[in-house]
């Protein structure tokens, strides 16, 4: 029905084993047609297919909530997480599908907490988080609080990205400090998005401030840049840490 990426590529194997130890991605617009990620439940069967092939038994997937561009609600998404389910499970793939989401903090959000509106969860009570990549947001500390204040843990999506805190890494102690948690994008290891990116994640691994890692898989150049035999090593060396959290979710 469907064509997955093959599992038995030699040049494969290290990789595979190394991605295996994570056995949860975290960090996924999987469901399709609702924000940049998969178009349609096609490629959404790929990429999960292209997933499993890499070693993960489990995935999170996190659709975009930026009310200016991703109109998504909790309803919208866990409708489409459960037609998901039924063509995984259709397909033949043994993997476990979840659902949470990745709220921009923007005003938006900050009327979900106002009004007591539950958040769409990657496991317990933690709640995948972004902001501006272009400029800091004012409001950002207040949303995280009032996000504590009724008890979720906000993790912050992809640290490394924000490349304007280059100037200013005394935030990430800040954010650390205030009880967020950090997700690494894999591939930003790896110079998928830039010198800058690369060098900001460098910078947050010695600092050890990473708990989790995702692979904010959108597309197919995502799952082929999975398998560059450099992540291998540095992904080892990260999960010696024992930090990393994602076979516990």
């Amino acid at each position: 029905m469907f064509k997955f990426f093959s599992r038995s590529k030699p040049d494969k194997a290290a990789d595979k084993a190394a991605i295996g130890l994570l056995q949860t991605d975290m960090h996924s617009h999987l469901i399709p047609g609702i924000d940049d990620g998969a178009p349609d439940i096609e490629t959404s069967l790929q990429l999960i297919g292209g997933l499993h092939a890499l070693g993960y038994k489990k995935i999170i997937t996190t659709p975009h909530i930026m009310w200016d561009m991703y109109k998504n609600t909790r309803e919208v998404i866990l409708e489409r997480l459960e037609w998901v389910r039924t063509a995984v499970k259709e397909a033949g793939l043994e993997v476990e599908i979840h659902a949470g989401a990745e709220y921009f903090l923007d005003d938006y959000v900050a009327g979900l907490l106002a009004n007591n509106e539950p958040l769409l969860t990657i496991s317990g009570k933690m709640v995948l988080v972004e902001f501006s990549m272009a400029y800091p947001s004012h409001s950002l500390k207040d949303i995280l609080f009032d996000m504590q204040m009724q008890g979720y843990q906000p993790v912050i999506a992809h640290p490394e990205r924000y490349i304007y805190l280059e100037q200013n890494k005394a935030f990430y102690g800040e954010l650390k400090e205030a009880g967020c948690l950090f997700q690494l994008n894999l591939l930003s290891l790896g110079g998928y998005y830039g010198r800058t990116v690369t060098e900001l994640a460098n910078y947050l691994v010695k600092q050890n401030a990473y708990d989790l890692i995702g692979t904010d898989m959108h597309h197919f150049r995502h799952l082929e840049a999975l398998h560059s035999p450099a992540l291998g090593a540095q992904l080892r060396k990260l999960m010696d840490t024992g930090k990393i959290r994602n076979a516990g979710l």
